[in-house]
């Protein structure tokens, strides 16, 4: 049996989630990560935590570490006393941008702690304390498993999930590989918690039927990028109509990529990135013309066409 490493570095996707009509159930990694090294300290020693990267300054170095704490929440899971660790962690996932910067930290310091205790969790495992980490599954889903997941509760769990949060069905969707996403990150930030309060408490009928529809279609259209499916699916009643307007300019960014030829746009997560989903012989258009379309608002904004992660955490010695 090989020996457990004492130093081992975590390289975590970003995410993008809902993809429309897909809200807290489906999410996607894209080639757009951040990287946490572990390496065990000696025993009288307690923690360290350096950052590097992009907003390296504004993350949390202390007890509280979001990485730190999964790392711990790890080893209280298995009952065990968690070792003195240095977590060297290098960001190229913008912060409260919608992309998943939270996710891959809770993935990162879990499977972090997992290989440091010699493996004793399965991927399963590791998955579901991912999802009662973070309280839903559409983003630490993908980052540790890569691709685009759709994530729904086991039998018997529909009704009160709270009550157990271990029983989940994970299915991956396939993703039509000239179908690229074009993510659009803006200079400001949109935090989670703005964004869920100003959804209704409340849907009608009519729009649940809409968006179970068009989440059914979305999952045919990713997989065979037929162009009318693609854009027809991307609508959504449930969490953008009541975000749109936290989003400065999202109007014409939204007529630029459309008109542009994207097959539609929708907002990455709780925003503020929106992604737009592009054949992969206009991306480069697209990418331009979502660019143009804020600088024109007086927005500055990082707009790049990427691709889906297929591998998810990646584990390095």
């Amino acid at each position: 049996m090989p020996a457990t490493p004492t130093t081992i570095t975590v390289t975590v996707p970003a995410t993008t989630a809902n993809l429309g009509a897909g809200f807290d159930c489906i999410g996607a990694a894209l080639t757009l990560y951040n990287q946490f090294k572990f390496s065990l300290l000696p025993e009288q020693a307690t923690f360290e935590i350096i950052v590097s990267g992009v907003e390296a300054d504004r993350v949390n170095t202390g007890s509280d570490n979001l990485a730190y704490q999964s790392f711990l929440n790890l080893y209280q899971h298995l009952g065990k006393t968690p070792p003195p660790v240095k977590i060297e962690i290098e960001l190229g996932v913008p912060l409260a941008r919608g992309l998943g910067s939270s996710a891959t930290a809770i993935v990162g310091g879990l499977v972090g702690a997992n290989v440091l205790a010699g493996s004793p969790l399965s991927q399963n495992e590791v998955m579901q304390c991912a999802i009662a980490l973070e309280g839903h599954p559409d983003n630490v889903v993908p980052a540790l498993l890569g691709g685009c997941r759709l994530a729904a509760t086991g039998l018997n769990q529909a009704s009160k999930p709270e009550e157990n949060l271990t029983n989940w069905e994970i299915c991956d969707i396939p993703w039509h590989s000239d179908v690229v996403p074009v993510v659009a990150i803006p200079d400001f930030e949109l935090s989670t918690a703005e964004a869920r309060r100003v959804l209704p408490s409340e849907y009608s009928r009519a729009d649940a039927i809409f968006n179970t529809a068009h989440l059914g279609l979305l999952l045919r259209a990713l997989e065979t990028g037929r162009k009318n499916w693609l854009q027809a699916s991307l609508q959504d009643r449930i969490h953008q109509p009541y975000r749109q307007a936290l989003i400065p300019g999202y109007d014409a960014v939204y007529s630029a990529a459309i008109a542009t030829g994207a097959y539609g746009m929708v907002i990455s997560g709780a925003g503020p990135t929106l992604l737009a989903l592009v054949d992969k012989s206009l991306s480069a258009a697209v990418v331009t013309a979502m660019t143009d379309a804020w600088q024109q608002h007086g927005i500055k904004a990082d707009v790049k066409a990427l691709q889906i992660d297929t591998k998810g955490a990646a584990i390095s010695s």
